[in-house]
């Protein structure tokens, strides 16, 4: 199981250790280099990872054993034992220095990243393509026990993020009792507004955590690991008969997903996932829900988003195309046009 009465003091030095947000001196300083690049087959980060290797196999399994290794001495961190087999790290990075993330060990590592934007940067988990997404904010990474995570930033905006250490051998929660080993599959930059919700839940509890809320963690921890597992596994889907589209809470989770990513393409998939339903099915519902399809209604929601900006005449047309997920000023007139008659400038014109 994953709750353990009896770790108290275990507990209350981790949370003190929240409380006094310290720093981490012991993993801070400068080893943001070229080696991290190169192939994990060949060369000096071969030899480096081995140098890694020997060292987890020198340490125990538990959860509390590990963490992730931070190269900026900007970057806070504070850890605390959530239940047997499940710790969590608050990490911020306030400054504009690159800092750099390092794991491989034993153990799953869950990514919630609340917020934070990178000029430049790279971040990369075994077995996966590298990623240079920018905007990372409200987005989740799953690395597996026993892969490597690499993740460097040039930081545009202050970074707020989460890793969530669990203990493989501790996954046993009630609806999945039997089950001795979870495995998981590699998920870099994914989104799941229900996992997300969970996770955002425990890191705020964290802030000022007492030893009157421990049970709450300790639920909550519980629940995120259902939910992971629960994500992995997929749960079925029950896809009733096309009455009334989609239910009020799907229309909330995708139109806000919507709004906050008008800047971004928009998977359809992405959408599909959040409404818990099939592509095929989604499209259908949806457009009973609102009387036209996904991609339209994304373009409509885009261009009235343009005409305020438009409205208050501090962006350029070019600008304001870019902030509405258009990355050429031509495809943005066109669809303007298309949506309204008029050209952004003439729009614009037209309002005196």
């Amino acid at each position: 199981m994953l709750m353990n009465p009896a770790s108290s003091d275990t507990d209350t030095l981790a949370i003190a250790a929240f409380a006094a947000n310290a720093r981490r001196p012991e993993q801070t300083g400068p080893f943001l280099s070229a080696d991290w690049r190169a192939p994990l087959n060949g060369g000096k980060a071969q030899r480096t990872n081995s140098v890694a290797h020997a060292q987890f196999r020198r340490r125990s399994t538990e959860a509390a054993d590990y963490r992730v290794e931070i190269s900026s001495a900007d970057a806070v961190s504070s850890r605390t034992a959530i239940s047997d087999g499940i710790v969590a790290e608050v990490v911020q990075a306030a400054g504009r220095d690159k800092f750099e993330f390092r794991f491989r060990a034993p153990m799953h590592l869950l990514v919630v990243y609340e917020q934070g934007t990178r000029q430049d940067g790279d971040t990369f988990v075994e077995g996966l393509p590298r990623s240079k997404l920018r905007d990372f904010g409200r987005r989740l990474t799953l690395v597996p026990a026993g892969r490597e995570y690499l993740e460097w930033h040039a930081p545009r905006t202050f970074a707020r993020l989460m890793f969530v250490y669990l203990d493989p051998a501790k996954l046993q929660v009630p609806f999945n009792a039997g089950m001795t080993d979870v495995t998981f599959a590699a998920k870099l930059f994914f989104e799941d507004a229900t996992l997300l919700g969970t996770a955002l839940k425990l890191m705020r509890s964290l802030e000022s955590p007492t030893p009157e809320n421990r049970c709450y963690l300790e639920a909550l921890g519980i629940v995120l690991a259902h939910e992971l597992i629960r994500f992995h596994e997929g749960t079925p889907r029950a896809e009733p008969q096309l009455r009334g589209g989609l239910a009020a809470w799907q229309q909330r989770i995708v139109t806000a997903h919507i709004e906050a990513h008008l800047g971004e393409p928009v998977p359809l998939a992405t959408l599909a996932q959040l409404a818990r339903l099939s592509p095929c099915y989604f499209c259908r519902a949806f457009k009973l829900s609102f009387g036209m399809p996904p991609h339209r209604y994304l373009t409509s929601r885009r261009i009235e988003h343009a005409k305020g900006l438009l409205a208050t005449r501090t962006h350029s047309v070019t600008d304001i195309g870019l902030t509405v997920g258009y990355s050429e000023t031509s495809s943005f007139t066109a669809a303007f046009r298309k949506a309204t008659g008029l050209t952004p400038s003439a729009y614009q014109r037209s309002l005196g």
